[in-house]
């Protein structure tokens, strides 16, 4: 089987072929690897490759007997740690001093024994700060449908790499739509699990105030379900914890969601649309009328606050401020200006500045609002409320390169608006590519369930993907 072909399989397809005998681990490898090498000039959504590594790897009679045994995976260079590998964080002060990881973190952990094979690492924004992948460091990562287009953050690098087919599956993280922004720009789906679903340990406890969470950005439902199930549960003296499905993910793809009531968000005082987003949030509605579902356009009235942004933006500098103490201390030298971007500096000079009342304070009123989103959704059989939100992921079709690096804040908060806000409630959601605009550009749609409703999600979107397939989808630049 050529590499182009094996360009098309998702992750389950491709470890059933390892499986059967009909390929090997080395060979879905260096497939993938030549995949890497031939398109990734167009886009540079690879920038730490590690091919020896992972020859040496799928070639192992060690590696690991689990459900995707030989599957090529990229890791977003920002968490999952994995030893002995780099670590820069789209940051100059890192790549400078080639600064390498010395642990494994418990998700790197349970990747490995699922049987991925890393391949590489992908490029992402300065620690995951932006809505758009184009760091100083490594530069701007193009969007395979419009390589003059962005392709969202932080987990631009993970997203770019699958839409154009190098590889069936990549990691990402989410601490305000970084798994979601990038699904919705470059045609894929996104999960971000419920807080605690995975874990972060052993060396982080949370990330943002409860805010981050990892998994994986894929081309299908089934793997995004298929993952989960290989790498969900707590890690020891993790600070959160999401309650055990009752079933494995995989058995949720075929199950009927029943008739769900369901609401939809796109726009209101302070939360503007751009027609595209409108539209395929009523594209979406038509859909689910279609399979049943009473559909609704209510919405949690926590949406019409206007105050969550001054919560995030302290606890996130907060957060920066840490980072950058830890890479100094890390590294053994301070970090200054000159070895960071100017917006990721000034996030961390209003963290120095802040007090810790000032940040518990932020805290405890983050805290209240997740209560108070979450209130919307029925937590249980036969209680009042909605099951299902649906809104876009990012509010209009991937801007231009350069377009939004180094904008204001409005304008940053104008793009992605629709998904911190369950980051901070720390509900599942998930993007998926239902809709296309008129310049055959993707722009998501996000569904958002109850804390603890992956099951729900992984039934609905899979409903959503046999009655309007997405497989068939090429952009322009695909291996």
């Amino acid at each position: 089987m050529n590499t182009e072909e094996l360009a098309s399989f998702d992750a389950t397809a491709q470890a059933e072929l390892v499986a059967s005998g009909s390929c090997s681990p080395a060979e879905l490898v260096d497939a993938a690897i030549e995949r890497i090498e031939r398109v990734n000039p167009q886009l540079n959504a690879v920038v730490i490759p590690l091919f020896d590594r992972a020859r040496e790897e799928a070639r192992s009679p060690q590696l690991p007997h689990g459900p995707f045994r030989g599957v090529p995976l990229l890791l977003k260079d920002l968490g999952c740690h994995v030893a002995g590998v780099s670590v820069y964080a789209g940051t100059k002060f890192l790549r400078d001093r080639k600064w390498i990881s010395h642990t494994d973190s418990f998700l790197a952990q349970r990747f490995r024994a699922a049987g991925f094979v890393f391949i590489v690492k992908t490029n992402t924004p300065e620690l995951g700060l932006s809505p758009t992948t184009e760091p100083d460091t490594f530069g701007p990562t193009r969007n395979p449908w419009d390589p003059n287009r962005i392709v969202g953050g932080s987990s631009g690098g993970s997203a770019s790499a699958v839409a154009a087919g190098l590889t069936p599956l990549a990691h990402a993280g989410d601490g305000g739509g970084s798994i979601r922004n990038p699904a919705g720009a470059c045609g894929l789906v996104g999960l971000k699990p419920t807080r605690g679903r995975t874990s972060s340990g052993p060396e982080t406890g949370e990330g943002w105030a409860g805010c981050t969470t990892e998994h994986v950005i894929t081309r299908s439902v089934r793997d995004t379900a298929a993952v989960l199930d290989a790498v969900a549960g707590p890690g020891t003296g993790d600070p959160y914890f999401a309650t055990p499905p009752t079933r494995p993910y995989l058995e949720e793809l075929d199950r009927d969601p029943g008739r769900l009531r369901i609401g939809c968000f796109t726009h209101n005082e302070h939360t503007p649309a751009h027609a595209d987003a409108i539209a395929a949030v009523a594209a979406a509605a038509r859909l689910l009328v279609e399979l049943g579902h009473d559909v609704d356009e209510a919405y949690p009235r926590a949406l019409d606050e206007p105050d969550l942004g001054a919560f995030t933006s302290t606890a996130v500098s907060a957060s920066v401020a840490k980072e950058l103490q830890g890479m100094a201390h890390n590294a053994g030298e301070r970090v200054t200006a000159d070895d960071i971007e100017p917006a990721t500096w000034a996030m961390a000079k209003r963290g120095w500045s802040l007090s810790a009342a000032d940040y518990l304070e932020a805290v405890d009123a983050l805290h209240a609002y997740g209560r108070r989103l979450r209130g919307w959704w029925r937590e249980g059989e036969g209680e009042e409320g909605f099951d299902i939100l649906v809104t876009p992921t990012m509010a209009e079709p991937a801007p231009p390169i350069g377009e939004v690096k180094g904008a204001s804040i409005d304008r940053i908060i104008r793009l992605v608006p629709y998904t911190m806000p369950y980051n901070v409630s720390g509900q599942p959601a998930i993007g998926l590519p239902l809709h296309w605009t008129s310049e055959g550009l993707p722009m998501g749609i996000q569904l958002i369930a109850r804390y603890g409703g992956e099951d729900l999600l992984i039934r609905l979107a899979s409903q959503l993907e046999r009655k309007q397939p997405w497989e068939h989808r090429r952009p322009a630049i695909h291996a």
